[in-house]
């Protein structure tokens, strides 16, 4: 994995987005992006850019969303569809044409919203431990979490301004380590990502960032109406432990992709809600299978 970068792009007043490469792109190989989860950032994929043999089969290029990382805007405010849009100009402004796109989580109705605006561009879409829908009655009855208690705390504690010298809560970053693994995640983990959260929110800017990426979680649009414009292959894998988004959820939604080539449910035994980090060779292996059947 390659140090992150950042590249400009047009979007929202022109954007500085953050993003990492497995090595160099190489022509002859298919490109895997990988969108990462709320408040995490390229480091979520490191098992990725650490597979021998899934950098063999394609160009591994992880690209952080709005509000996330290194990426920044000229404009204050943000949405999913921007970091979609922003997206896909990254791989324009890097000269690849087509790519697959996997997503965890927010990542995976960001890699969803990619698709439906660039269908000549997305070749097929690998959706990790996420929802189609908006924080909805449905989806907790479908055994999903409840985003809008969650959410509404962080928003209102990070509603005010602040100094320079602040930097996110541990007790806010251990809240989505929970959600994303479980609440007995390993000490060197819980160490890692208190220090990368840290470092992306400082300060007043950290501190927006961090609010409004609350917020587009919280509030988001489903996706449920607009499903049917997704015509590219889409392999969903879901984790058996996920909790945040359920089975029950998954196995619903992926018979909403009706205009897919194909739309496949793959459940991961015993897989948490950041599935790529606790099940990476499940999640690897299957993306190796389905980049090399539909490239």
């Amino acid at each position: 994995m390659s140090t992150a970068h950042t590249i400009s792009v047009p979007h929202l007043g022109t954007s500085s987005i953050g993003y990492a490469l497995g090595g160099r792109l190489e022509a002859s190989r298919p490109t895997l992006v990988m969108i990462n989860s709320f408040s995490t950032s390229v480091e979520l994929y490191r098992p990725q850019f650490d597979d021998e043999e899934l950098n063999e089969t394609a160009n591994l290029l992880a690209i952080e969303p709005y509000g996330h990382g290194s990426t920044r805007a000229g404009y204050e405010d943000f949405t999913y569809w921007d970091s979609a849009v922003a997206a896909l100009q990254v791989l324009e402004a890097l000269d690849i044409s087509q790519a697959f796109v996997v997503g965890t989580s927010q990542g995976g109705w960001i890699a969803t919203r990619m698709a439906m605006l660039a269908p000549a561009v997305v070749r097929g879409v690998i959706p990790l431990g996420t929802s189609m829908d908006s924080e909805s009655p449905r989806s907790r009855e479908l055994g999903c979490w409840d985003g809008v208690a969650f959410c509404t705390p962080a928003i209102d504690t990070l509603a005010a301004p602040v100094d320079d010298d602040w930097v996110v809560p541990t007790d806010l970053v251990d809240a989505v380590l929970e959600a994303g693994f479980d609440a007995d995640v390993d000490a060197d983990t819980r160490a890692f990502w208190h220090s990368a959260h840290q470092q992306n929110y400082t300060g007043d800017d950290g501190r927006r960032r961090l609010r409004t990426s609350s917020v587009n979680l919280r509030d988001r649009d489903g996706l449920h109406g607009r499903l049917d414009g997704v015509h590219c292959p889409v392999l969903w894998l879901q984790g058996t432990a996920d909790q945040v988004y359920s089975v029950a959820n998954a196995e619903d939604e992926i018979g909403r992709f009706v205009n897919a080539y194909s739309a496949e449910l793959r459940i991961v035994e015993g897989g948490q809600h950041f599935l790529s980090a606790s099940h990476p060779a499940e999640v690897d292996a299957a993306a190796v299978e389905f980049l090399r059947r539909w490239s």
